[in-house]
């Protein structure tokens, strides 16, 4: 709601100055919904969402588009990673964002909006002030501040005196990370990996209809279901204006295999080691560092970043930094922090069941177990 008053007053105060400077669009023009599909890099694998403004009778076509950042910015990665990377809206003409996506052989969807003359002005205003320099740059959320969330919201105060209502395609509420999840079935399946272990707690709440439309193609399918004023459809019937032509990615050998065979790996040394005394000490030292190394890199994305999917990661328990004292003392560590690490694991693996993350992660959790608990074994073989 905030967000919506400030919206209005930018609109007031910049109308007035817009209006000597150039007529309001005709009644002929029209605003469209455009969502892109998924391209061949990471960042684009969710698609995108961009707003299209047409008026013939002026020549005005152009996308505004929230979803571009500049490569250019100085230490680029590493403000991403520290989540301080300013994204920002971008303008282009229509025919020069269709060249861009015909060239990257994704498809365009559009979706026209059933909006006023006075509406589809109120949106123009409105994306021409937020395409002024200072207020074009905001602070990127993967799931509460994004290129389709932007989107939602903009659309939703330029129609100021109608609500929606009737976005109600969530037939079972999922969670934030589920519907990231089922953005990557298919030959994704390590880029989901990597997600389920970077990702926090906050991901796993459910989240309304509304909240759902942090994804492309979810604001689309919402947007078919969506109604404002007296019930009237808030899109027209939804047109392709792009096929895609860009080959899936290659499917790669799947990670719960490649975590599968681990756990066999472990539990046939496992079993030789008892039988026949072997000293694994080095495979476990690099396991366990292995394990650490990525727990302190959660800490990290956690406390000192300003995501907020990061944080409260649980997948902290089982690639828990205590894993590098362990890998230290081995059979010397003190058997508090043997058990305490078993607890740890026992507890992330449960939380892994429940909220749904990878299969992989599982088995190697269970990999991770068994050789923490050789620990105590060789101990008590000792003594």
């Amino acid at each position: 709601m905030k967000r919506i008053i400030v919206l209005l007053m930018v609109l007031g105060l910049w109308a007035g100055t817009r209006a000597q400077d150039s007529a309001p669009l005709t009644d002929s023009a029209f605003a469209a919904l455009l969502t892109c599909g998924a391209g061949d890099e990471f960042y684009t694998a969710f698609g995108h969402t961009a707003i299209r403004v047409c008026d013939s009778a002026q020549g005005v076509d152009v996308v505004y588009n929230y979803g571009t950042f500049d490569f250019d910015t100085p230490h680029f990665y590493w403000q991403f990673t520290r989540g301080n990377l300013n994204y920002m809206l971008s303008r282009a003409s229509f025919n020069r964002f269709m060249t861009e996506y015909a060239y990257e052989g994704r498809a365009v969807w559009q979706q026209k909006l059933n909006l006023t003359s006075q509406e589809v002005n109120n949106l123009y205003v409105m994306l021409e002030t937020n395409y002024l320099p200072q207020y074009r740059y905001y602070r990127y959320d993967i799931i509460a501040d994004n290129c389709a969330t932007r989107v939602r919201d903009v659309i939703r105060a330029a129609l100021v005196h109608r609500d929606t209502a009737g976005a109600s395609r969530d037939v079972a509420p999922l969670t934030y990370r589920r519907h990231l999840a089922n953005a990557m079935r298919g030959n994704l399946e390590w880029w989901r990996l990597g997600t389920d272990v970077l990702l926090g707690a906050t991901t796993d709440r459910r989240c309304s209809a509304a909240q759902s439309m942090f994804l492309p193609v979810n604001l689309m399918l919402q947007a078919e279901a969506m109604t404002v004023g007296n019930g009237q459809p808030l899109t027209e019937e939804t047109e392709t204006l792009l096929e895609a032509t860009l080959a899936p990615p290659a499917r790669s050998f799947p990670p719960q295999v490649v975590f599968g065979a681990l756990f066999v790996v472990a539990m046939v040394l496992t079993a030789m080691q008892i039988k026949r005394d072997w000293n694994l000490d080095v495979v476990d030292r690099v396991l366990f560092v292995l394990a650490g190394v990525v727990g302190l890199f959660l800490v990290f994305m956690w406390a000192f970043t300003a995501h907020t999917c990061t944080q409260l990661n649980y997948n902290i328990l089982w690639a828990s930094p205590l894993l590098i004292l362990i890998a230290l003392r081995m059979r010397r560590s003190p058997m508090w922090a043997v058990w305490l690490q078993v607890a740890m694991i026992i507890a992330a693996i449960v939380l892994t069941l429940v909220n749904g993350l990878s299969a992989a992660l599982v088995w190697l959790q269970l990999t991770l177990l068994v050789r923490v608990l050789s620990l105590r074994l060789r101990r008590s073989n000792e003594q």
